[in-house]
């Protein structure tokens, strides 16, 4: 009977991969200035993937040799993640699945490796911060991915492992070292140093926006005052003359990075550093500082009211004026972004760039499980202080319309002082008090074996 009933869940498992259809991985770049995102409906029980037995036959056939196997297990496994929060499932399997993701990331084709690099981010959404999981994540991808960056990759899936680099690293990363370590990774893609050997071609006007969108995400953890300035030296410099390029993605991605680091507060870490401590000296870098500022309100003030050319897409032009709308109005009047999100009942208010930026790339990446992941998973929770209503009082409301997420740009209310404190981010210390929090749990889980991982799948009754 024993022998019968393995060889019937080979077989199952082989009517479930043997299939030629095509899944499909895409992602969006989605602008500022989208208004609504409807969540996809969650799978009927039977037919969900986040069932054990169906999730366990996709981690069998990540060890097949035929790459259209894998690519359909990962498609499946990345349904489940999504729909689903899988704790019972990657309790004990977490390494073997970064194992096999991090295999295909290295020997699949451009399909296989986006998709792997999407499951390696679900995988660390999942298993969250609050023990070594993450940080064995974060470890290992870092150093595969730093590898396949370096062979040459195709640029159609590089995006794919900007944004897997950058969960990862928000996540497990416990330090800024370790931040910025990723971010001088994603940089090369932006602005490639000479003579190195990571980029060895200039990258596509698409590589750079995936790039820049990445590097913002990451700068928003970090603590402006803690930024190794010799790293990002005349980098804002960059970035103003990206704001002057034709494709308008880009300088989309190049004015939130811009935002972000005028939140922070440390504009001079991002420029040349004085020559010397003479008083000419800082004097000079003070000038230096206060004409790139000009420059860029100039440039933003452009961008604003820029009137549609030739050929250019509508939702583009809409986009970029709705962004450097906001950005001047940071800049000139020291308004932030006050922005609520609405959906199924629950409300997540977002007031600072650094917040947004963050809502908006983990909004991209999860998709339509984002409404499943704020509502359930306790590591976003805690990264956007959000507390959903009681599951008790959401099942009545889970058949209303209100499903679909909208943002209500509410009026703005100028800060005070803000003239004075405007590149300040508002929850700069909150944010702080925030990465303690989550240092602190990872920090009380260093006792636990290595290798084991048990967390509990919420307070359901």
């Amino acid at each position: 009977m024993g022998r019968r009933k393995c060889k019937n869940q080979q077989k199952k498992a082989g009517e479930l991969f043997d299939s030629d259809d095509d899944e499909s991985l895409s992602t969006s770049s989605e602008a500022m200035s989208e208004t609504s995102l409807a969540p996809e409906p969650e799978p009927e029980p039977e037919e969900a993937y986040g069932g054990n037995a169906s999730l366990d036959s996709c981690l069998d056939a990540l060890y097949e040799k035929r790459g259209a196997t894998r690519e359909k297990a990962l498609a499946l496994l990345i349904d489940g993640f999504r729909n689903k929060l899988q704790h019972q499932f990657v309790a004990n399997k977490y390494i073997t699945l970064l194992h096999q993701f991090l295999n295909s990331m290295k020997k699949g084709s451009t399909k296989e490796i986006s998709l792997a690099s999407n499951a390696i981010g679900l995988l660390a959404i999942t298993v969250g911060a609050e023990n070594n999981a993450a940080r064995e994540i974060m470890g290992e991808t870092m150093a595969s991915l730093s590898q396949v960056l370096k062979s040459g990759t195709d640029p159609s899936k590089i995006s794919y492992i900007f944004e897997c680099l950058a969960i990862v690293t928000f996540i497990g990363s416990n330090c800024s070292e370790e931040t910025e370590k990723a971010m001088q990774i994603i940089w090369q893609f932006v602005r490639p140093k000479l003579g190195s050997n990571v980029v060895p071609t200039k990258p596509s006007l698409a590589v750079m926006t995936a790039a820049l969108s990445a590097w913002s995400f990451l700068l928003t953890t970090m603590d402006g005052w803690k930024i190794n300035s010799k790293s990002w030296q005349e980098s804002i410099s960059y970035l103003s003359s990206l704001l002057d390029k034709d494709d308008r993605s880009i300088r989309i991605a190049a004015g939130e990075a811009i935002a972000v680091i005028f939140e922070a507060g440390s504009l001079e870490k991002f420029c040349s550093e004085p020559k010397d401590n003479s008083d000419n000296s800082v004097r000079n870098g003070a000038m230096h500082i206060q004409g790139l500022r000009a420059k860029i309100l100039n440039q933003v003030r452009d961008l604003a009211v820029e009137a549609g050319g030739k050929g250019s897409a509508k939702k583009d032009l809409n986009s970029q004026k709705t962004l450097f709308r906001e950005v001047l109005e940071f800049l000139e009047d020291g308004y932030y972004p006050d922005t609520t999100m609405k959906f199924a009942g629950d409300v997540l208010v977002i007031s600072s760039w650094s917040r947004l930026i963050q809502v908006n790339f983990l909004k991209r990446f999860l998709g339509g499980g984002f409404v499943k992941h704020m509502q359930e998973n306790e590591l976003l929770q805690d990264v956007f202080d959000f507390t959903p209503k009681r599951k008790s009082e959401r099942v009545s409301e889970s058949s209303r319309l209100d499903k679909a997420i909208h943002y209500v740009y509410v009026p703005k209310v100028r800060r005070e002082g803000s003239c004075q404190r405007f590149y300040k981010s508002p929850n700069s210390a909150l944010n702080k008090a925030r990465t303690q929090i989550l240092n602190k749990k990872r920090m009380m889980s260093q006792g636990k074996n290595a290798g084991h991982y048990a967390v509990s799948a919420g307070n359901e009754e």
